[in-house]
Order: C-alpha cells, then sequence, then structure tokens
C-alpha cells in the first residue's frame, strides 16, 4: 500500500505540459517511502482510496505545487549593514562603500567576532522564516570568513543546520567572495591559500558539495577564477560562479567552459555568453532582490536566454547588504514585476530549474512519480497568487520527503 493519500487538491506539477503550470484540477497525489508513489485526477485513482494508502488525508481545496527552492543564499553571516542602506540612499555606489571597509568587509568581520552558537541561533530563524514561505531545498554560501576558522565555521553551522532541520541544504564554498585584508597586498597568496590549503580540508571534511566565486573588478579577476576552477574540479567540486554583475568579465562563459550548474546574477552578459551556457548546460540564476535594492538599470538578457533556451532560475542572494530579502514569493514577484516574467515562468524559476542550477533535478523541483515527495499546499485560487503578492506567502502544509510538518514545529 502507498503510506500517504492526498485527496481534494489541485496539482501545478511544472511537468512539461500545454496545460499552464502542468495543473491537474480535482487531483491526488500519493507517497511511499519519501517518493511520489502516483498523482493524477482524483477520478483516475485505480481503487478506492482506503485500499490504496495506509493514511488518507482529506485536504480543502489547497493548490500544491513542488517544494520551492532557493538556490543561491548567504543566509549565515552576523551583524546587519543598515547603515550602508543609508549610505547608498545618498547615492554612494557599492564599490566605493567596499572601498571604505564596508560591504563585505563590514559583514566579515561581524561574522568572525560571532560563535558557532549564536551564528546557528540566528541562521535559524532565517531558515524557519524560508520554510514557512514554503522552501524546502536551500542553497547555503559560505563566504563571510575568509580563513580557515572562520570559513570553516559557516560552513560547519550549515551542516547543524540540516541536521536540526528536515530540510536538503547544499552547501556552498564562496571563500573567493572578495581577497580579506590580511591578503589585501598579496592577491596571488590567498588564491592559492584557496587552493592549497581551504579546499581539500572542506572536500575532506565533505562540508560543501560546491565551490563559487565572484568574478567581478572588486573581487576575483577572470584568470584568478579560472586557477580556482581548475583545482576544485580535479577536487571534485561542483561549479558555481558570480558574474557579469556590475561589469562584463568573461565569467559567465568560463563557467560554461569548465561546465559549472550555474552562473548567477548576469546583468552585464553578450550574447556570446549566452550562447556559451547553451553550450555548456549551465543554468543563469538571475537575482532581482539584489538589481532592486542597488537600484540597478542594466537588466540580464532575458530574452537572449529564452531565444537559447537557457534555463533561468530565480532566488533571493539572501544577505545583509545588497538582497535583504528572504522570500522567494517576493522575488518572483519582483521579477514579473521588473523583468517582466509570467507567474508561470517565475515559479518554474524557483522550482524545476533551480533544481538543476544545484544538480538535483531527478530529486525534486517538479511533481513527478520517482521524485522526493517535497510538498507544499497553498490556500489559493490561482498558482499566479505565489507571485502576486509583494510580502510573499505562508503555505497552508509543508512536506518533506512524505513527512508533513505541523508549523507548531517552528515555535
Amino acid at each position: 500500500m502507498w503510506d500517504k493519500l492526498w485527496l481534494n487538491i489541485h496539482l501545478a506539477t511544472l511537468r512539461p505540459s500545454k496545460t499552464p503550470y502542468g495543473a491537474i484540477n480535482d487531483g491526488a497525489i500519493a507517497s511511499k517511502d519519501g517518493k511520489i508513489i502516483w498523482l493524477g485526477k482524483k477520478s483516475d485513482l485505480p481503487n478506492v482510496p482506503s485500499k490504496l494508502a495506509s493514511q488518507i488525508i482529506e485536504m480543502d481545496g489547497e493548490w500544491v505545487t513542488p517544494g520551492l527552492i532557493d538556490c543561491h543564499t548567504h543566509l549565515i553571516f552576523g551583524g546587519q549593514r543598515a547603515d550602508e542602506f543609508a549610505r547608498k540612499l545618498q547615492g554612494e555606489s557599492y564599490e566605493s562603500i567596499l572601498a571604505s571597509g564596508g560591504g563585505v568587509l563590514s559583514t566579515l568581520q561581524a561574522t568572525r567576532n560571532t560563535s558557532f552558537q549564536e551564528l546557528l541561533k540566528i541562521a535559524s530563524v532565517r531558515l524557519q522564516d524560508a520554510m514557512r514561505q514554503g522552501v524546502t531545498t536551500i542553497e547555503i554560501k559560505s563566504g563571510y570568513g575568509l580563513n580557515l576558522e572562520n570559513e570553516l565555521k559557516i560552513l560547519c553551522v550549515a551542516k547543524k543546520l540540516e541536521k536540526i532541520f528536515p530540510i536538503t541544504i547544499q552547501s556552498t564554498c564562496l571563500a573567493a567572495h572578495v581577497v580579506p585584508p590580511e591578503y589585501r597586498s598579496q592577491r596571488a597568496h590567498y588564491v592559492q591559500w584557496i587552493i592549497d590549503e581551504l579546499l581539500p580540508v572542506v572536500k575532506k571534511e565533505n562540508l560543501a558539495s560546491a565551490i563559487d566565486v565572484f568574478c567581478e573588478k572588486i573581487a576575483f579577476s577572470l584568470e584568478e577564477t579560472e586557477i580556482i576552477f581548475r583545482r576544485a574540479k580535479i577536487l571534485g567540486f561542483d561549479l558555481k560562479i558570480h558574474a557579469e554583475q556590475l561589469s562584463w568579465l568573461g565569467g559567465a562563459a568560463l563557467a560554461a567552459h569548465y561546465q559549472a550548474l550555474s552562473a548567477d546574477h548576469l546583468e552585464y552578459m553578450r550574447e556570446e555568453d549566452v550562447m556559451a551556457l547553451a553550450k555548456g548546460g549551465t543554468v543563469a540564476v538571475l537575482l532581482p532582490g539584489a538589481f532592486y535594492f542597488l537600484r540597478e538599470i542594466q537588466i540580464p538578457p532575458i530574452d537572449l536566454l529564452r531565444q537559447y533556451h537557457v534555463p533561468i532560475a530565480l532566488a533571493t542572494d539572501f544577505n545583509p547588504g545588497t538582497s535583504p530579502i528572504n522570500s522567494l514569493s517576493t522575488i518572483m514577484n519582483l521579477a514579473c514585476v521588473l523583468w517582466n516574467f509570467t507567474p508561470e515562468e517565475a515559479l518554474r524559476s524557483v522550482t524545476v530549474n533551480a533544481a538543476k542550477a544545484l544538480g538535483l533535478e531527478e530529486e525534486c523541483g517538479s511533481l513527478e512519480v520517482g521524485k522526493n515527495a517535497d510538498l507544499v499546499f497553498w490556500k489559493i485560487e490561482t498558482p499566479a497568487e505565489l507571485a502576486y503578492y509583494l510580502h510573499g506567502r505562508r503555505c497552508e502544509k509543508w512536506v518533506k520527503k512524505g513527512v508533513s510538518m505541523d508549523f507548531s514545529y517552528f515555535s
């Protein structure tokens, strides 16, 4: 028998379909051993429900989507940067703030000064907020430690979070975020430290599955990025990149050449870069939260991404300086309003395509037999509502690998 069978629901499967959202009205979905075992119209069930499943759950007409996937976050950090927000409103640039010791360097100092337990406490609250809004899989980057002790501290917090909460966490090592102050006049030594000392330890301790590099004039050059990519590839890491956010350096094409899982930001990407992503199978992760918060005007080449059939994912980029937004629903709204995404395109970008950006497309991202029973139930009349409310939406029921979580769990 099936373990569970949910009835009186509508399904936004997000499978390839001529029907918007891959929708199945008046549907049902069943799980066994944490996987989806059956889904379809209730009228097509192969027998009466009581003879099919050990547990029958009667719902109240909710829409069910795959669990949402936030594929780019900087969830674990100390401090805040509200003072810099005020400076930006007065017209000061991100580059100027970074040069004065603000930006990532400010959060670096705050994170180094915050204990493991305090970081865990703060990050737990942030993670619960994301889960309440339907996130069942999340990526968390390091990058606010930039020395051995503190990079490992952040990655260990991420591992501890996954033990505490029933959520899939993909950890990414972003030691190549910026050059820390102690290496300011020794850039080459810092790059060498990353590849010779940090990455082997991260791999040995299984603290991250991917590495990321911020390839930008204020961070790491194309040549430095490639040095890190080469070593990370040899060690068996997946690759990701922050590229073409503030200027064009060619980082996206480099990432595609190395078959990176994703290239992220991409406001200044060119057509040849888009073609490279298509050839390399690299997902374009767009981050409208940072675009909005930094008041940028350079829009990513979304039409070219569509033209060349490059999968587009959206993510919060949740961080204290350039995207203090911890709501995928809000991000979907921004993509629709600022960049002319359709609500369906936005939802696919935080499910199907976000799963691919993490290399998890065989496990999650759509409602299909054999994938994880990661289900989110929404009290809405249409899936378009998930991108409609700027303030975000809280889900009605949250299910991870077939196990339902009551929201009293989050108290």
